[in-house]
């Protein structure tokens, strides 16, 4: 199963006001782990971009002079995309510039969402924290993914950072506290690949076995309950 976890960064918010896209960032899983691929591309949009946006992502007009265009770098970047599901944070917002830039180039290439399968995290978080922010840094806080770098937003970090996310809050539960909301280390739990790709990481589940005093203590306890409330459910025949 090949996924590419992406995320743009824009002139500014509104696509029907020919805002273009500046920055892609691309990272890949392959069967739900990292395999250190990435795609990343800066790019000139060809227009100012709003004064707003730089606040967010801090980057420049004059930074963006001698870069490519969309259309410069649309065949690898298509490439790059190609069979693979597409997972997104807000999709609709990223996938609506992607179109619009592809739609620039030809009217007979293909929307992304109907090319790919599209997984929107947003979505996702919403469904399983309904009534809870669940924007990039809620999440991070949520599930504990370090994002001490993410002084701006930049299109690269965020898909790296999106991808523990994911990992983490498609997985299933990982936590006996179903109520909790900090959730153990993510190097104990998945192997999440790492933002070091010169350096492969990778972790199994650690098993930890109860002690034989543990055990014993255990079956005191249990022995407790039934003697209080007639019965116990978690004795079996033969447990005194």
């Amino acid at each position: 199963m090949r996924q590419i976890v992406l995320d743009t960064e824009t002139t500014g918010l509104e696509v029907s006001q020919d805002h273009r896209i500046i920055e892609i960032g691309c990272v890949e899983l392959i069967n739900r782990k990292l395999t250190g691929r990435r795609y990343h591309q800066y790019l000139n949009p060809m227009r100012k971009i709003d004064e707003g946006a730089i606040a967010v992502h801090g980057i420049t007009n004059e930074f963006l002079d001698d870069k490519p265009t969309f259309e410069a770098i649309s065949g690898g970047f298509l490439e790059f995309l190609n069979d693979s599901e597409l997972v997104i944070h807000n999709a609709p917002f990223d996938i609506s510039f992607l179109n619009h830039e592809l739609s620039k180039l030809s009217s007979d290439i293909m929307p992304l969402d109907l090319s790919h399968e599209i997984t929107d995290t947003l979505m996702l978080a919403k469904q399983k924290h309904p009534g809870q922010r669940n924007n990039l840094d809620a999440l991070c806080k949520r599930y504990n993914v370090d994002n001490s770098q993410r002084d701006f937003h930049g299109a690269l970090l965020d898909a790296e950072i999106l991808a523990d996310i994911y990992l983490l809050m498609s997985g299933g539960q990982v936590s006996l506290d179903i109520s909790a909301t900090v959730l153990a280390k993510t190097d104990d739990l998945y192997d999440l690949g790492s933002r070091d790709h010169d350096n492969e990481r990778t972790s199994t589940l650690r098993v930890i076995r109860a002690s034989e005093d543990e055990v014993r203590l255990h079956m005191k306890r249990l022995r407790s309950i039934k003697q209080e409330a007639g019965c116990c459910i978690w004795l079996q025949k033969g447990d005194h």
